[in-house]
């Protein structure tokens, strides 16, 4: 299959279109909608390696739409897999959003309708195979479709680098590809999906207890992220919001309130330490997530009756550092 890159002249209307017909005949029919920028530019290399069709795109910030409208009653059975190699993605698809970041992946259902929003420049691979390659069974692929899937330990630690490989032996692939390799490479990614599936029912058994516990510590390792958000830590955990805020209800907070409180825990911890003296006090927020200063001095002082400033100068009563009551 050719490489395909939109033009260099034209409008970005004209790009976008150009783009728009080379993913529907390349993968699957889909919109193509545009996002802030007005230089659209992207690019697709895809090879067909025995049934699986791997493509490598790469391409400034827009969005991706399959509707109703576009999937035939006879629609193949095609599952589309996802690996953001740079860049963030957002996919959607029936109740489910799906934050995806460089080194995770996302699988998804081509019958279905689905959303694919790309807030910044990227780069990914997508396999596309029937779904009968896949060594999972349905209830389990069910459990994993639309959930970012994580390749920082166990079988994902193999399976990342084989697919980075993949994506940059493209112009190997479709010389040397064999049917054999595809079916080996489906087959591990399948083993991947599973283990994932496992943990997922692992947490469900578990009951809510186990899970609150696995939330809040997945919450406490990325105070220092600005972007933590509901959202995502419902995604993370392959739950609906919804759950996510009865979860922490439970223990008398919200999610955004139980953030806050141990963000400026740490951060009044950070004031008293000498060490950190050098750091202006807008830096010392910056570093537990709270990207914007007055915010965070306006925060502060409604949690603590005084300013950060003032806390930093008004050392020694460096005393145990007590959070502060979540608000509601």
């Amino acid at each position: 299959m050719p490489r395909i890159t939109t033009p260099s002249d034209g409008t970005a209307t004209d790009r976008l279109e150009c783009w728009r017909d080379a993913v529907s005949r390349n993968l699957v029919p889909l919109e193509v909608l545009p996002r802030e920028s007005a230089d659209f530019s992207a690019s697709l290399h895809a090879v067909m390696v025995g049934q699986v069709q791997m493509s490598v795109i790469s391409a400034a910030p827009h969005s991706i739409a399959r509707t109703r409208r576009h999937i035939a009653s006879d629609a193949p059975d095609f599952f589309q897999l996802t690996v953001q190699l740079t860049g963030q993605g957002v996919l959607t698809q029936r109740d489910r959003q799906a934050q995806v970041g460089p080194g995770e992946l996302v699988i998804y259902d081509t019958r279905r309708p689905f959303t694919y929003d790309l807030h910044q420049s990227h780069t990914g691979l997508v396999l596309m195979f029937p779904r009968a390659m896949l060594p999972l069974a349905d209830r389990d692929l069910a459990r994993v479709t639309a959930t970012p899937v994580p390749c920082h330990d166990g079988l994902g630690q193999v399976v990342l680098p084989l697919l980075h490989g993949l994506a940059r032996q493209m112009e190997h692939l479709e010389s040397r590809g064999t049917p054999r390799l595809a079916d080996n490479v489906v087959d591990l990614v399948g083993t991947l999906l599973a283990e994932h599936a496992d943990a997922d029912r692992t947490t469900e058994e578990a009951g809510p207890g186990l899970l609150t516990e696995r939330v809040l510590l997945y919450m406490e390792q990325r105070l220092a992220d600005p972007g933590l958000s509901p959202e995502g830590i419902a995604a993370a955990h392959r739950i609906s919001r919804r759950y996510l805020y009865k979860l922490l209800a439970a223990q008398g907070y919200t999610v955004s309130g139980w953030i806050r409180e141990q963000r400026l825990a740490r951060c009044r911890r950070d004031l008293t330490d000498p060490a950190l003296d050098h750091l202006p006090v807008g830096a010392i927020g910056g570093r537990w997530g709270f990207a914007d200063p007055a915010h965070f001095s306006h925060a502060f002082k409604a949690a603590y009756g005084t300013s950060p400033r003032e806390a930093r100068t008004a050392r020694p009563w460096r005393q145990p550092v007590c959070a502060p009551a979540a608000k509601q």
